[in-house]
């Protein structure tokens, strides 16, 4: 029996509570998305027995509801009829789900999508840093030579260069051109100004200021500042977007990036970075005084929040400290609370990576881990620890247990600027002891992050692919002999629209097809981007980011060819359709090409999904090919 879109979409309308509690709906290939107002006012038990819902979810803010490929888009289509809402593109749903989270949530996020893009650079710079650092002290004469001098150049102006690339990226998550902020990243670490780093240990009165608008501006850098920069684009972007809104379209072009750079500028270096910089004179002068405080406390309390000052940017100051304890004792006790923080970060991050099955997660947390242990947690902090938040609490509980253990042990450096495991250069007195401080720090943060910490459900569904993919959609020699194949492409059977590895279905890396709710079939890990059809048939949909199509056959058989997990997000770049709805088509002919390796570089699983959405009509439904499989060989019969 057919069924009633119609009716479909007006139950499942009341039972979200209808026109007022909807904020925005749109739908994917296989599951209708809407964001709600409360969901309290949600009659999830109506909604789950409701004819043509097969499962109902809610996830990062959105309620999802799988009603299965071919259908959804009708169901859609009645819901904005009887809902008089507009359609909604699935980001807008996504940006409305993000808009009701609490705004600490927001923050959170937000800075976690200004890092992650960058994470690449920061990533490669902090290894690169570490081990030099690391080799310049362990020999003396390498760190006069020529090629150290090179490797320090690059392994550095990741880091030197830091606030174009915070902002470049920050300008994209907040809606701004990237090259207006661009141009203010590059006004705070402008060569004309002094260098942050450089500050620290001039007099006052021989740092230049500018005389402006009745204030004394001091002409200072902000090199390795994170919050400032962040703060100073999301500023700008809100103040382009409202010059474009009201200045006429003929002058626009000109007169908002003008405007946009003056004014952001000077906000920048006159209130911005001055109420930044002296916010950092407190946390340094209480991070001076919290260490001497008796009996490891003060060093305990410095361990925890060492990482909060990595976020403001500010840990590079710590430099003044250790300068002056050096100088005043020759032994610098700063060094370890530095150390066990950094240590337990790269710990809770590495227990992210071995923990999580998402792949991008697993790519970003193992390296980032690798460079907080030789002393760089920039990419463990914002690219992983602080986007999940427990393992950030972890890591301080770490950091605070190991430097109280530090302080009870007294060990002292004899150098500053070196953490975590090329410490042992600068500690030899307290090799024996350093290493403990270091494996105490590493196990409390790893064991707390791993027992506490839980990767969310719908990241966890795009798994680690495999390495020895083809990372070509171009076609191969395969491609071509594989259409000279002779099938009976009116039989009822299904033959293999993708070659590779046939995966079994509840080992699709995703728990709704997993599941069998979208029906039963099997999963194929591609060797090569090319899908065939599997059988003569008509396309009955196909999706506008080009990943999925479905296709009705012999015996009314109704198949979802889904490629890849989560891969609507890519939006269509790696995908080409070769088809249209309502097309006909035969057997192996060609329906879509996809670029397994774009797949992979997003973070995607690319194991495609062939399912038979209508498997329950069929009880003799039998899959009758395992292991590898070429295209067009069978695969299940009904």
């Amino acid at each position: 029996m057919a069924m009633d879109y119609a009716k479909c979409a007006k139950e499942i309308f009341d039972a979200v509570g209808g026109r007022s509690n909807l904020v925005s709906a749109a739908h994917c290939a296989t599951r209708l998305r809407l964001v709600t107002v409360d969901n309290s006012k949600i009659d999830m038990k109506k909604l789950e027995n409701i004819d043509g819902v097969k499962g109902v979810f809610s996830n990062n803010g959105q309620l999802q509801l799988i009603i299965g490929t071919g259908t959804v888009n009708k169901v859609y289509d009645e819901f904005l009829k009887v809902s008089g809402m507009t359609a909604a593109t699935k980001e807008e749903v996504k940006a409305a789900a993000v808009a009701k989270q609490p705004v600490f949530k927001r923050m959170i996020k937000a800075l976690g999508d200004v890092f992650v893009p960058i994470l690449p650079a920061i990533v490669a710079s902090g290894l690169m840093m570490g081990l030099v650092e690391a080799l310049g002290k362990a020999m003396p004469a390498f760190a006069g030579s020529d090629w150290y001098g090179i490797l320090d150049l690059f392994s550095n102006t990741a880091f030197t260069f830091l606030p174009i690339l915070i902002a470049v990226s920050a300008a994209r998550v907040f809606g701004g051109n990237i090259f207006l902020g661009a141009v203010i990243g590059m006004i705070m670490i402008h060569p004309n100004l002094i260098n942050a780093w450089s500050v620290a240990s001039m007099d006052a009165a021989d740092i230049p200021v500018w005389h402006l608008f009745g204030f004394s501006i001091r002409q200072v850098g902000y090199q390795g500042h994170v919050i400032p920069v962040i703060i100073a684009v999301w500023i700008m972007c809100k103040l382009e977007n409202w010059l474009h809104k009201h200045v006429p379209e003929m002058i626009d072009l000109f007169v908002t990036p003008l405007c946009t750079v003056l004014i952001t500028g000077f906000l920048t270096i006159g209130l911005i970075g001055p109420v930044f910089s002296t916010a950092e004179t407190y946390v340094l002068e209480f991070a001076s005084w919290i260490i001497t405080v008796g009996h490891g406390i003060g060093a305990m309390i410095m361990g925890a929040i060492y990482p909060l000052t990595v976020v403001c940017g500010i840990h590079h100051m710590y430099n003044v400290i250790e300068a002056g304890m050096l100088a005043s004792d020759g032994v610098n006790i700063w060094m370890p609370i530095a150390s066990a923080a950094n240590f337990a970060q790269g710990a809770a991050c590495l227990a992210v990576g071995l923990k999580a099955r998402n792949y991008k997660t697993k790519s970003i947390s193992i390296p980032s881990a690798l460079s907080a242990a030789l002393g760089i947690t920039e990419p463990a902090i914002f690219g992983v620890n602080l986007r999940f938040m427990k393992p950030l609490v972890c890591g301080m509980a770490g950091g605070a247990v190991g430097a109280l253990l530090g302080s009870i042990f007294h060990i002292g450096a004899t150098s500053y600027g070196v953490t975590g495991i090329p410490g042992f250069l600068t500690t030899l007195d307290y090799s024996a002891q350093y290493a403990i401080m270091l494996a105490v720090s590493f196990a409390v943060a790893f064991a707390l992050t791993w027992f506490t910490w839980k990767e969310d459900p719908e990241d966890a569904k795009v798994t680690a692919a495999k390495t020895d993919d083809a990372p070509t959609a171009e076609p191969t020699a395969t491609e071509e002999t594989a259409e000279e194949v002779t099938v009976d492409g009116t039989a009822k059977k299904l033959y293999a629209p993708i070659q590779g590895t046939i995966v079994p279905r509840n080992e699709i890396p995703d728990d709704t097809f997993a599941a069998g709710v979208l029906g039963n079939g099997v999963g194929i890990d591609p060797e090569e981007g090319v899908v065939v059809a599997p059988f003569d048939g008509e396309i009955s949909s196909v999706t506008d980011t080009k990943h999925a199509i479905g296709i009705t056959g012999p015996a009314d058989m109704e198949v979802l060819i889904h490629v890849g997990v989560d891969t609507v997000n890519m939006k269509g770049d790696g995908f080409e359709l070769l088809v249209e709805e309502g097309q006909k088509v035969k057997a192996g002919q060609k329906l879509m090409t996809f670029d397994i390796a774009k797949i992979k570089a997003a973070g995607y699983s690319p194991v495609a999904a062939v399912l038979l959405t209508n498997s329950d009509d069929y009880p003799e439904f039998k899959v009758v090919k395992t292991g590898k499989t070429q295209r067009l060989e069978e695969v299940f019969t009904v």
